[in-house]
């Protein structure tokens, strides 16, 4: 299949939409960073955001490359990849973000740029140029993620119970809302060394198709930096709708219950980033969440709402891969 040649300007302005994509990703999903650390009243909404980019931006130098590997190589054969691929795969994610930011539900930046880089992908080479094996891993861990993290957050919450089962609950909130830094802190740099590198992962396939760098190569070094930083921002300006659905529409919380839940959705983070999984950051924080809730009462977590995000995961996918393939076509006469 021919390849058009990419030219300066057009690779230049992809990266840009890109970083656009990046800094809504921050924005959208700054939420899962925050939601239960602004909820329990451990900090204040504009600390809480600072110290969430600030950790964002610190995965940088904590994590390997290896969902960007998975990203870029991983989901669609390299060789079907151009500008128009690479269009519509943004402008597919960025809408999507756009319509569930703007209506306050927390669904996926991740897939919604799995879901848009697959539609246009297809759009342009039909269904012979998925790649299986990391696409499958993907999709699974739609459900994996936020189960893992239901199982650690309620694991944890129970142990938490039964250690300090002498312990007055002024004396456990005292603890826990010291821990609760803690935990929101690793769980940012878990969002920020999973997300930034999937968009690190778009930008390399471009450059790859533009004959700026191989596939055997590095990835430049100013792709990394860009990624994580523009991340980093788009965390301090904060996802101000979505806090509420995920810090207190979901269940009530504790600080011993948020940092129950940030550490179970911190420590999925750390393993799906190592085995190079672009998992859901929202689907993981929800998942603790829920766990934690449900801990303490099946009734405590309202499950008709959780129900509704649920069905906005289920959806991202083909939605954002919807508005890619139509964006590719459009993209054809843009570039021209």
């Amino acid at each position: 299949m021919d390849t058009p040649t990419i030219g300066l300007a057009a690779v230049i302005f992809l990266v840009l939409v890109a970083l656009v994509f990046d800094f809504l990703n921050g924005f959208h999903d700054a939420a899962n960073s925050i939601a239960t650390v602004v909820s329990t009243r451990v900090l204040k909404p504009h600390q809480a955001v600072l110290l969430a980019a600030f950790f964002n931006f610190a995965a940088l130098f904590v994590f390997q490359l290896k969902v960007a590997t998975t990203v870029g190589r991983g989901i669609v054969d390299p060789s079907v990849v151009d500008h128009y691929v690479v269009f519509g795969a943004l402008i597919g994610a960025i809408v999507w973000n756009i319509i569930t930011w703007y209506y306050g539900i927390p669904s996926s930046s991740s897939h919604a740029l799995i879901g848009g880089l697959v539609g246009a992908a297809v759009a342009k080479g039909g269904f012979w140029v998925l790649v299986g094996g990391g696409l499958m891993k993907t999709v699974a861990f739609i459900f994996v993620a936020p189960l893992l993290g239901m199982l650690l957050g309620s694991i944890l919450m129970l142990a938490v119970s039964w250690l300090f089962l002498r312990s007055t609950p002024a004396r456990v909130d005292k603890w826990f809302r010291r821990l609760q830094l803690v935990s929101a802190s690793l769980y940012s740099l878990g969002h920020g060394g999973n997300d930034a590198q999937k968009t690190i992962g778009i930008i390399w396939m471009l450059l790859i198709a533009a004959g700026m760098t191989s596939a055997d190569a590095p990835v430049p070094m100013w792709v990394v930096i860009a990624c994580y930083v523009t991340i980093a921002l788009g965390t301090a300006f904060g996802g101000w709708r979505i806090v509420r659905t995920m810090g207190q529409r979901i269940t009530k919380l504790r600080p011993v219950g948020g940092f129950c839940a940030e550490t179970g959705g911190a420590i999925s983070l750390f393993l799906a980033t190592g085995l190079g999984i672009p998992v859901s950051t929202t689907h993981t924080i929800a998942g603790s969440i829920a766990g934690v809730g449900a801990t303490q009462s099946v009734s405590a977590v309202r499950w008709g709402i959780a129900g509704n995000i649920v069905i906005a995961w289920i959806l991202t996918i083909p939605c954002s891969a919807f508005v890619a393939a139509i964006t590719w076509l459009l993209g054809q006469y843009l570039f021209d």
